[in-house]
């Protein structure tokens, strides 16, 4: 069967583009389709929105030639404060403190806008000649078969190829198609996301404070900027959310703190609903999950675009390895490599995250005294704290030759 291209990407946000520049930086010739432009996904000016990169994905920018972009506005993370108190009363005295210098490769990771990833992922696509980007169209219907895939699109154009891979979020239409079924529960939750300038600089500091409603993130941008994340109800969420700009700060200084001085709103406020949805499986006959499209999870540890970009760098090294063997890339025997190397390490991030919501997320005064003399316990002991360190900076497990910062 003759291709138009050897692998179709449904999805062209943050982890369909960065597998649409990896697999072209592996020799794959490749088609991202998506409804939305990319001049309407990107946003002109800072809107608030920013994501937690950990060191591995900084390399994996870095190996698909966009980070020089990016880095002129990342944030270096230097370390983490991880604390439990309650809004207005301040953290507890058992503070979980991780430092970059306690591990030789760097810092833990970075913060960068969405609107700067987005265009530098954009600007490589334009110019590869690997990638044709489908925007204002969608995949409607799909056919794998013994010799390849066809996809439709909305506009009733037929793409063919050796793989179609769902990049298309939780609700992903690719897993839908393919017979793949979800499992997972809504945590009662909602994320209300927004940035903040502050009076005195952050230091490159993070903290995650955990409050009986949920957790609040405080993570630094360039300059006297910081992201917010801060988990709410969905009732209180929706109830702050409706609030004007002067009664939202309001809501947020008791829960924020003065350590940074007068803060006020920067960019706009948005809101996430917060669940877990796990796809049964990542891959079906030619047909790979990559990103939300395989697994959703709790953003407590801001873990959800990393994992991703986890995806990303398996799935490309087991193709193009496949490939070098002259194997066929969208058999099922090969996709299961993909799916093996991947499965367990988000089932336990899942686990982990679900476990640390729920133990956090009440106010329960036998919980919160075992939890504070938990974090106390971590802080005191060098070797377990690196070995956390570690785990943020995504440096454990079996990586990918991406993550490693390597061409595949």
């Amino acid at each position: 069967m003759g291709y138009d291209r050897d692998i179709v990407i449904a999805g062209a946000a943050l982890n369909g583009s960065a597998l649409a520049l990896a697999l072209a930086g592996a020799g794959f010739r490749v088609a991202m389709v998506d409804p939305v432009p990319p001049a309407t996904q990107e946003a002109e000016g800072f809107d608030g929105r920013g994501y937690a990169l950990a060191l591995t994905s900084q390399r994996l920018l870095e190996a698909i030639g966009i980070w020089p972009e990016v880095a002129e506005h990342a944030q270096p993370i230097l370390q983490i404060k991880v604390s439990d108190g309650r809004a207005g009363e301040g953290p507890s005295p058992f503070v979980l403190e991780f430092h970059h210098g306690e591990i030789e490769e760097g810092p833990m990771g970075y913060m960068a806008e969405d609107r700067f990833l987005r265009r530098a992922m954009f600007t490589a696509i334009e110019a590869s000649d690997s990638i044709e980007l489908i925007s204002g169209d969608s995949v409607t219907a799909h056919e794998a078969g013994p010799a390849g895939v066809q996809v439709e699109l909305a506009s009733g154009r037929v793409l063919s190829g050796a793989l179609l891979v769902g990049c298309d979020g939780r609700r992903s239409a690719t897993a839908q198609r393919s017979g793949i079924r979800r499992m997972g529960w809504d945590y009662g939750q909602t994320a209300l996301v927004c940035a903040v300038t502050h009076e005195k600089p952050h230091h490159g500091i993070a903290h995650q404070f955990f409050m009986p409603p949920g957790p609040l993130a405080i993570l630094p941008l360039p300059g006297n900027i910081s992201s917010i994340v801060w988990t709410e109800s969905h009732e209180e969420a929706v109830r702050i959310q409706a609030l004007g700009d002067a009664d939202y700060l309001e809501a947020l200084r008791p829960r924020f703190g003065d350590f940074l001085g007068e803060i006020g709103l920067a960019g706009a406020r948005f809101t996430y609903p917060l669940n877990l949805t796990l796809a049964n499986a990542y891959v079906a006959e030619r047909v790979a999950l990559v990103g939300d499209a395989a697994h959703g999870v709790h953003p407590i540890a801001g873990q959800g675009l990393n994992a991703g970009l986890k995806d990303v760098a398996a799935l490309v090294e087991v193709l193009a390895l496949a490939r070098r063997r002259g194997e066929d890339i969208g058999r099922l025997d090969v996709l299961e490599r993909y799916q093996q190397w991947r499965r367990f390490d988000v089932a336990t991030l899942a686990v982990a995250t679900d476990a640390i919501n729920r133990l956090f997320s009440n106010d329960n005064s036998l919980l919160r005294l075992g939890r504070d003399l938990g974090l106390g316990l971590v802080n005191a002991l060098p070797d377990l704290r690196r070995a956390f360190i570690r785990e943020a900076a995504g440096l454990t497990g079996e990586l990918p030759k991406l993550l490693q910062g390597r061409p595949v």
